[in-house]
């Protein structure tokens, strides 16, 4: 019965350590990057995407690709290799520049799909049919990008401590994402505007642990642990997305497009994204 008592306080120990451990994580996290601007720590990208000052018309805008320039690659369970990123940075795009409202996306990756469904429908189609076929826009605004690099363990740290043999530990380490886009003028081949974009990827490690006598050759071991990590696909999200708010932004800086309503040069999205870094 002493056993069992003993068990159960130690229990209660670990749970209050680990809850005031994951606070003091939490908060370590979000103090690793410390600048007067962090694209990195904003966690309302998508809500000032979709709340962004509308322009006066949406431009008809193509996306070819997203490129992954880093070169890097990971080795899963299995006996192969895959990439370290994912590869879906383009329909991502394709998505945030029709949230944003600013643009109008075509198709340009499924092309050759549509093409041959087209095709389908003009032998189909009596010639009336056909010279009434609308035809397919042209983009006036091309937009490309590339993924830079993906640097792990740019950052790496931890706190820990032990009393009795009664502790508990904390670690983090911080990747880095990095990537670049350009809008381009279809007419004259001129690059209207380009961004670059670095957020990190955090991973946190908790953990917490009992390893002690309790009596004579009478020896008591627990552990527990948790751990997070920011999933990259969200993190590319959130960096092809910030992307496109700061190049609106900045192309109504530039005088290259503008908004609806001129009362919204002085809307606080529009403000906070136009500050240089």
């Amino acid at each position: 019965m002493k056993y069992n008592k003993l068990i159960v306080v130690t229990f209660i120990m670990l749970f209050i350590e680990g809850c005031s451990t994951s606070n003091k994580g939490e908060y370590l996290l979000r103090q690793v990057e410390q600048a007067p601007l962090s694209w990195q720590n904003n966690r309302k990208i998508h809500s000032d995407l979709i709340n962004i000052p509308k322009p006066n018309g949406a431009m008809i805008a193509a996306v070819y690709g997203f490129r992954d320039q880093t070169g890097q690659f990971k080795a899963p369970a299995i006996s192969s290799i895959s990439t370290a990123l994912p590869q879906g940075a383009a329909s991502i795009l394709t998505t945030t520049l029709q949230d944003s409202g600013w643009f109008a996306p075509v198709e340009r990756e499924g092309l050759q799909h549509l093409l041959t469904e087209r095709k389908i429908l003009r032998g189909a189609y009596t010639d009336e049919q056909n010279e009434r076929m609308p035809k397919l826009l042209g983009a006036n605004i091309i937009f490309e990008g590339n993924i830079l690099g993906y640097d792990t363990n740019v950052k790496t740290g931890g706190n820990g401590a032990k009393y009795f043999g009664v502790g508990a530990s904390e670690k983090y380490r911080v990747d880095q994402l990095t990537l670049t886009l350009r809008a381009v003028d279809i007419f004259s081949g001129k690059i209207i505007t380009t961004v670059t974009v670095t957020k990190s990827v955090y991973s946190m490690e908790l953990t917490a642990g009992v390893f002690r006598f309790i009596k004579f050759k009478r020896l008591l071991e627990i552990e527990s642990g948790i751990t997070r990590n920011d999933p990259v696909q969200t993190v590319l999200r959130d960096s092809i997305e910030t992307a496109v708010l700061r190049m609106i932004v900045k192309g109504i800086q530039n005088r290259n497009w503008t908004v609806k309503n001129e009362v919204d040069l002085e809307h606080p999205i529009v403000k906070y994204y136009g500050q240089v870094l």
